[in-house]
Formats: C-alpha cells, structure tokens, sequence
C-alpha cells in the first residue's frame, strides 16, 4: 500500500523520523556524557537537540497520522500503527518531561530524573521504531505498487508533491 503523501516520489513520514531519532538519541547520550565528565557544554548540546527533536517529533507525526488515517480499517496494519503511533506520542511526552524538568535551570543541567525520563524514553523508541519496521518490511505499508528491483524512477512521476486521496 502506498503512502498517502509524498515528495520526489517517497514518502514524508520516513524522510522526517530520522530528525528526530538522532537528535533525541543524542539528547540522551550527551546527558550520560555530561554527568560522566561534568561538561556543562554537553548538558546544553543535550537541551537544544532535546528542543529540536521535540518539534521534529512533532511534524514526523502529523505525516504519519495521514499515513496511518490511509489504511483499512479492521487489518494488522492498522493495529500496528495505532502502536506505533501512540508508542511515539509517549516518547514525546516523555522527551518533553525531560526538556520541562531542565527549564529552572538557567544552564539546562539535568540531575538524574530527566536523564532517567529520557532513557526511558529512549527504550519505548527502539520498540516503536521496531513496529515501523513490521509496517514497512512485513505489511508494506508506504511502499510503492511499482517498486521492485528494476522499478522506475521515482522522479519520472509526474508532480513534486503527490498527495493521494
């Protein structure tokens, strides 16, 4: 089933959720880096990817509600998404409680409740992004009708935007 919404030929919501994922999973990193070493410039790195991550997180979701809005109801695929969906939509929220427990501090030095949160937050990511892969490696979800090993090119469409109803 192809997806609903795409740009140069692929779809949306995958180019986006790699923005995210990098930037929260460094956020992470960086607050186990800062409390190893003490280098309050990491804790900063860590709030501002955190900042940049949550407003990725964020855009990568809409697509993928349009996405997920597109397929049948009543299959696998739709109950996989709705996991997935919600799954992510926690790893906001608990990115976000992360990012709120930091703003008192006018350096964005985290204690170990925010690092914490984040880990957490961290370990619902890996099983989300694991119910991505079963939508696009197992169910073919977002995956283009055409595709295959001698597939045409994608820019040989017609249109930049291709937004199917």
């Amino acid at each position: 089933m192809e997806t609903r919404f795409k740009l140069l030929g692929h779809p949306v919501h995958p180019m986006l959720i790699v923005y995210p994922l990098g930037l929260l999973s460094a956020a992470v990193i960086f607050d186990v880096l800062y409390l190893v070493s003490g280098n309050g410039d990491l804790a900063t790195f860590s709030f501002w990817a955190l900042a940049a991550g949550l407003v990725g997180g964020l855009a990568a979701a809409l697509f993928g509600l349009i996405d997920w809005l597109g397929l049948p109801d009543g299959t696998r695929a739709k109950r996989i998404g709705a996991l997935h969906g919600g799954g992510n939509l926690l790893v906001v929220a608990l990115f976000a409680v992360s990012f709120l427990l930091r703003l008192n501090n006018p350096q964005y030095l985290p204690d170990t409740l925010p690092l914490i949160v984040g880990l957490l937050g961290a370990g619902v990511a890996l099983v989300t992004a694991w119910l991505g892969g079963e939508l696009v490696y197992r169910l073919r979800v977002a995956v283009d009708d055409d595709a295959g090993l001698n597939a045409s090119s994608s820019l040989d469409r017609d249109g930049v935007v291709d937004v199917q109803t």
